[in-house]
């Protein structure tokens, strides 16, 4: 019976989707292909710090690995490091699919497995040390979960908890029997019945036409003040009912069992970790700030997630106001470097001139108006945290050379000083630009493009993840809201339908700047459809003015600038390099006068 039970538990397990291997492995591992050498396997090894390489054909199919040990092995029997990876005998290797679990994983006596598709492409690796991490991180979620119990308990033990679902046009749709017992009607008289019939002071049909959730809000019932949540029901984009839940049995209730709970916590605080270690407990603490239940944010995270627990480099692109520092500090509180400091540079907002000396430091008397006791550089200041170089692609050229150098070197060097440091820190990198069109018009550096990318996070734009509109309105509402210190306010289900087809080219950072206009204008506590039309819509252009003077005198300066630009060029046969010493301007200012001119 025993034995029945531990299969049916490990069964259970393996079927687990929290353990399941494409939430744990590291995306986009180094491989090695059929005809390359040894010697290039080892460097390969070297340079990616990693034990072994899974072997692919042309097909880019995994068809073997090669481990470091093994290629150990056939160099001293005398293997020339110029053999090819073909007579490489690669069978009897093992490897895992994205759905395995990695209680599966773990069964094989290999520290790395190479994870595949469902057309044996290789897509990720899975070490121990990751399987071990996420049997941690699911012993903890059971702990949570536990914990979350026994607080339930206490609740439940002093109070009843009912349950009703309205449909679209509020007629009770489920009733449940806590409900029943409690305002003494039965189930099957309160099915089919407008909910105002039902239930006393209910609010719970005025839910489905706002679409707005409310919690913990009191409401009177059989002349006691009630805690209830009230929260839509969303499908396809609509609302199609609402459901309430009667919380507790009285508002006095709520303090008895709050002061229990709070004594409780008073004397247990002694065996508390400290706030720091917390974090590094909690790998979703932070990520709950990303709002959004879509499926593309959902992958966001669990790649940020698996992202973090890694030392590489990463690159976060994506457009303008999508999020990409709130994903960066997500990264840091998740990574090995959470106690250390989050140190972010705008690499576009530094001027050329300073950006050495903020990036890496100046020594005493380094240059004229040089600081006494000279100044730490951000990579001093990020030592065993986080550097976030934020719009990586504004990055001057000169500059990007002496930052490869550093990230290859993994030291850098004050400006006047003659002593290296070494570089602890994790480097993020973020661009709302194509570095790889950058690359192609030579505006960045292609070598540090590849020492920057090695992990990617495609962030989405507002109008990929529209699902998470309705969610963002409600949180950002909230917090305005509260920071004018104004009555909260609802929106119509018209009008959230509306801002859910917008574009919003300017991603969340426009959203939350029109939720700001919208509940800072509109004076009614309900924002609807003629808002949007009035606050939002454009307005009527005026009937057009002359140019003055001075636009006329601007618009002859920006044609003679553009006629000068193309003449240089043709001069030079088109090379931007001769054309911007001709100029007399920085090849980079050159490329930004290109796009402004659109040459």
């Amino acid at each position: 019976m025993f034995i029945e039970d531990r299969s049916k538990t490990r069964e259970k397990l393996e079927r687990e989707e929290f353990l399941k291997v494409r939430y744990w492995m590291s995306p986009d591992p180094p491989c090695i292909s059929l005809g390359e050498t040894l010697g290039q396997a080892g460097e390969k090894m070297n340079r990616y710090q990693v034990s072994s390489l899974p072997v692919i054909d042309d097909h880019k199919k995994l068809v073997g690995i090669v481990s470091m040990k093994k290629l150990f092995s056939y160099l001293l029997k005398g293997q020339d490091r110029d053999v090819t990876i073909h007579p490489v005998p690669t069978r009897n290797f093992a490897y895992v699919r994205l759905d395995d679990s990695i209680l599966y994983a773990a069964s094989f006596p290999y520290e790395e497995l190479p994870v595949v598709d469902e057309n044996d492409y290789v897509v990720g690796m899975i070490h121990t040390r990751e399987m071990m991490d996420g049997y941690k991180k699911w012993i903890h979620r059971i702990e949570q979960q536990e914990n979350a119990t026994e607080v339930l308990k206490v609740i439940l033990e002093r109070a009843y908890e009912g349950i009703a679902v309205v449909d679209q046009y509020g007629v009770v749709q489920e009733f449940n029997e806590a409900y029943s017992q409690f305002i003494g009607v039965k189930r099957e008289d309160a099915i089919g019945r407008h909910v105002t019939e039902v239930i006393e002071n209910t609010n719970l049909h005025q839910t489905v036409k706002t679409a707005t959730p409310e919690r913990g809000v009191v409401q009177r019932i059989n002349g006691q003040d009630m805690i209830v949540h009230r929260i839509p029901l969303w499908q396809e984009g609509k609302v199609i009912g609402a459901i309430g839940m009667l919380i507790f049995e009285g508002v006095t209730e709520v303090y008895k069992i709050y002061q229990s709970l709070q004594k409780n916590q008073q004397e247990n605080s002694i065996n508390r970790p400290p706030f720091v270690e917390q974090l590094k407990n909690d790998r979703h603490v932070t990520l709950d700030d990303i709002v959004g239940e879509s499926r593309e944010i959902k992958e966001i995270k669990r790649l940020t997630r698996r992202a973090a627990r890694t030392m590489a480099t990463t690159l976060i692109t994506g457009e303008s106001g999508t999020g990409k520092e709130m994903v960066a500090k997500s990264m840091h509180v998740l990574s090995p470097f959470a106690e250390g400091p989050f140190i972010s540079v705008n690499c576009g907002a530094i001027p050329e001139s300073l950006f050495e000396s903020e990036l890496f430091g100046y020594e005493e008397g380094a240059f004229t108006g040089a600081k006494k006791g000279g100044k730490l550089g951000k990579f001093e200041l990020a030592q065993y945290g986080t550097l976030f170089l934020d719009e990586i692609g504004e990055l001057p050229l000169v500059m990007q050379t002496k930052l490869l150098r550093v990230l290859q070197e993994k030291e850098a060097e004050r400006i006047g000083g003659n002593k290296k440091y070494p570089i602890r820190a994790r480097i993020i990198a973020a661009t709302n630009r194509n570095l790889k069109k950058c690359i192609q018009e030579g505006s960045f550096r292609e070598d540090l493009y590849y020492r920057l990318n090695i992990i990617e996070i495609p962030l989405p734009s507002l109008k990929e993840r529209k699902t998470d509109i309705p969610l963002l309105l409600n949180e950002y509402t909230k917090k305005i809201c509260k920071q004018y210190q104004i009555e909260e306010k609802i929106y119509t289900p018209e009008a959230i339908g509306m801002l859910v087809q917008r574009d919003w080219p300017g991603n969340i950072r426009e959203l939350v700047n029109v939720i700001e206009r919208l509940v800072t204008l509109v004076e009614q506590p309900v924002i609807d459809i003629t808002h949007i039309h009035t606050y939002l819509e454009e307005q009527p252009k005026s009937i057009t003015k002359e140019p003055s003077l001075i636009e006329e005198a601007k618009d002859m300066g920006r044609k003679r600038e553009r006629d000068l630009i193309i003449d240089t060029l043709r001069q030079v046969g088109g090379n931007k390099k001769k054309a911007a010493e001709r100029l007399g301007i920085h090849r980079t200012t050159l490329y930004q006068k290109l796009k402004k001119f659109q040459l």
